[in-house]
């Protein structure tokens, strides 16, 4: 394999000795753990039985001898969210895969699954990110029965890949496969789906008009196609390791989704600690597999999100990134994808012009990713430049396509849509914040202009409604942040903004919340830490100061005086305690969580990591 790219080493490097004092206890837990022997040898009778009461008798006779691998199903099934209806027939099948490699699978439990395409703009999405704290605890409650040699997890959006992630890496010692549903067959074309959301924005159509092209767009089972968080989820599943290779973007309702099912069941079965290639899950996800997934993220123009989650799910394994790190990265990582919101194509137009096959291969090729990484697969990462096809009723692995099918979608290296992956860190006496413009015009990167303060997103769309955002400013939504209201996205934005910009208005966003995965063409500094709450400069700002947001220099300023700044208070006023839809409930999450750099993490330290 080529030389690592210098710049990816020393990162890996910076990121090893950083992380040395708690991976180092990590993995002496995940070895201690590992030396109790197989799980269920530590069970009394009476929890054995217990255990496989309702056992089908096959399985019941395996369970009682002990010699065979139990192995858990963990999934986010529901049947209203189209990326995870799919999963309803998983369980049958992966069972039945277990059972023809000689062991036993049982549903150990569900976990919620809560869409953001649903919640957007609603009290709801004040739950979302923690979501993903409670998917991850109730990955351990599902697990804490001791009873398993394996888990196979099914989940594909948002939060949910993020949470079962953070969940399995407290299970460490053993292995795990995530199961992806896949994306639904293509709708409405992306272009026409963001013209029909202007056009409404700006009262040109009315909401029958919308919902008719929104449900031509969101239209059956499956991930949503355009490349938000949920795809970005699945191409970190595979870039990172957990995958089956190349299953990320195959259809729901397949042969070959099924065939690729059945194979995570036969596989689980050979790399637990009975087998002969024992692959804990804690041991897959080191320093090389984190920074494999910032690359893959970089060089797809994946979703901002993961600025948090990456940082949430190293946190876990006993490993600490930070934002410097996704900027370093950043600028030796090339652009080799055009996914909407980045381009127009969806994510079923990239899987079948070149896919995660020829993406992985170009990215190894030029040294930028590790080569050197323990999968589900097996040793290196060479497997997942492979691509999956149906096979003597099953499934085989050919090479990846050496070419581009549209280099208008996915491109090599050697000719990458940009020689950078357009993630950048911002900083400046605003505090820091990250901002994607893979998606953003070199003429929109740079926005100087008066500042307009508003206190949430409902107040930006009742201005934009009464014609009063005139001119060219910079859009302050404050008091977004993890600890204030659980970070909503402010996807909702995205249209209004649009519609400015495209009128000639120099606008952009500077936000202490989550913009989206979907973030698009208006430049958008988000995740602004320290947030309001915490008594963050953006509530400092006044309507008319003038910000610079430079993301070519990675410049975030205010324009005021220094003294003048100084004197200027930047404690929130008191609000209302939260309620309805839930929220009153998480006011211990808002209360516990970390920074956003530090992955807003809820449940466990989040001390501020120096780079």
């Amino acid at each position: 394999m080529p030389e690592l790219n210098a710049a990816v080493a020393e990162v890996t490097e910076r990121i090893r000795q950083r992380s040395h004092d708690d991976r180092s206890a990590y993995l002496e837990r995940l070895k201690a753990a590992a030396d109790v022997g197989p799980v269920r040898t530590s069970l009394s009778c009476t929890n054995l039985a217990h255990a496989f009461a309702a056992a089908p008798d096959g399985d019941k006779a395996r369970l009682k001898a002990l010699q065979r691998p139990n192995v858990g199903i963990v999934s986010a099934y529901n049947d209203m969210l189209s990326a995870h209806q799919p999963l309803e027939r998983f369980p049958a099948l992966l069972k039945q895969a277990v059972r023809e490699a000689g062991g036993t699978a049982q549903f150990a439990g569900g976990v919620p699954a809560m869409c953001d395409g649903v919640t957007q703009g609603q009290p709801g999405m004040e739950l979302s990110l923690f979501s993903r704290d409670v998917i991850a605890m109730a990955t351990g409650v599902a697990l804490s029965h001791n009873t398993f040699d394996g888990g196979l997890c099914l989940g594909v959006c948002d939060k949910i890949v993020p949470g079962l992630l953070i969940g399995a890496l407290h299970f460490g010692h053993i292995p795990f496969i995530f199961v992806p549903g896949g994306p639904m067959t293509t709708g409405v074309p992306n272009e026409e789906k963001a013209r029909i959301r202007g056009l409404y924005a700006e009262g040109k159509v009315g909401r029958d008009a919308l919902l008719e092209s929104e449900s031509k767009s969101y239209h059956g089972p499956g991930t949503c196609t355009f490349y938000g968080t949920a795809n970005s989820n699945q191409m970190l599943m595979e870039v990172m390791g957990l995958h089956l290779p190349g299953s990320a973007f195959v259809n729901p309702n397949t042969p070959l989704r099924d065939a690729l099912t059945i194979a995570a069941g036969h596989r689980i079965m050979e790399i637990t600690a009975h087998g002969d290639e024992y692959t804990p899950i804690g041991r897959v996800i080191d320093e090389r597999a984190i920074v494999n997934g910032i690359v893959g993220l970089l060089a797809t123009g994946g979703s901002t999100n993961h600025t948090i989650h990456l940082v949430a799910i190293a946190r876990a394994a006993g490993i600490h990134i930070n934002w410097d790190d996704f900027d370093a990265l950043s600028r030796v990582v090339p652009l080799l994808t055009r996914i909407y919101p980045n381009g127009q194509a969806d994510v079923n137009h990239f899987h079948a012009a070149g896919g995660m096959g020829f993406l992985v291969r170009e990215l190894l090729t030029a040294g930028l990713l590790h080569e050197d990484v323990m999968t589900v697969a097996g040793e290196g990462l060479d497997a997942y430049a492979r691509e999956p096809m149906l096979a003597d009723g099953g499934v085989a692995w050919r090479a990846g396509p050496a070419h581009s099918a549209d280099t208008d979608v996915v491109r090599p290296v050697t000719e990458p849509f940009s020689g950078n992956g357009g993630l950048r860190v911002l900083q400046g006496n605003l505090g820091r914040a990250v901002i994607k413009v893979s998606a953003v015009k070199p003429e929109h990167r740079v926005v100087e202009a008066p500042a307009r303060v508003f206190d949430d997103q409902q107040q930006v769309l009742a201005a934009f409604r009464a014609g009063a955002l005139e001119g060219d400013f910079v859009c302050v939504v404050r008091g977004q942040g993890p600890r204030a209201n659980g970070m909503p996205e402010l996807h909702k934005l995205t249209p209004e903004l649009g519609v400015l910009q495209s009128r000639g208005q120099r606008v952009a966003l500077v936000t202490d919340g989550r913009m989206s995965g979907a973030s698009g063409k208006v430049p958008a500094a988000i995740h602004l830490n320290p947030e309001y709450v915490c008594g963050g400069a953006i509530g400092r700002i006044r309507d008319g100061d003038v910000i610079r947001l430079d993301a070519d220099a990675g410049l975030l300023e205010v324009k005021v005086p220094e003294a003048e700044w100084a004197d200027r208070s930047s404690t929130p006023e008191s609000s209302e305690p939260q309620y309805g839809i839930g929220r009153e409930m998480f006011a211990a999450f808002r209360s516990l969580a970390g920074s956003a750099e530090h992955g807003a993490i809820s449940f466990s330290p989040h001390e501020e990591v120096g780079s």
